[in-house]
């Protein structure tokens, strides 16, 4: 097992549970692994807002997710990304919720 992997795994939860649960301009974090190389995760984020975003980085949650989980990333690149059709997301969502 790659060192650090399970403990990146349990904060990530509880930081992306939290960042949804707390923050109203959280619209999703949404965690996966690659199935073949597991240490490769990507984040899908969704926000109300660039100023959701941007207050998301302020919260008390994200900071200890970035301070704890920092010495156990080996390298993070974000990407921003907009959506071509922003109407499609409630449609989406109201799907995930059945």
């Amino acid at each position: 097992m790659v060192p650090f992997l399970i403990e990146y795994l349990s904060i990530l939860r509880a930081e992306a549970a939290a960042s949804v649960r707390r923050e109203p301009g959280v619209i999703s974090i949404f965690p996966m692994q690659q199935e073949e190389t597991p240490t490769q995760i990507r984040i899908w984020e969704v926000y109300a807002s660039r100023a959701a975003y941007e207050a998301h980085l302020r919260t008390p949650h994200f900071k200890h997710y970035e301070t704890t989980t920092q010495p156990m990333v080996k390298s993070l690149r974000l990407v921003d990304m907009t959506a071509l059709d922003p109407r499609a997301m409630p449609a989406i969502l109201r799907k995930l919720n059945g």
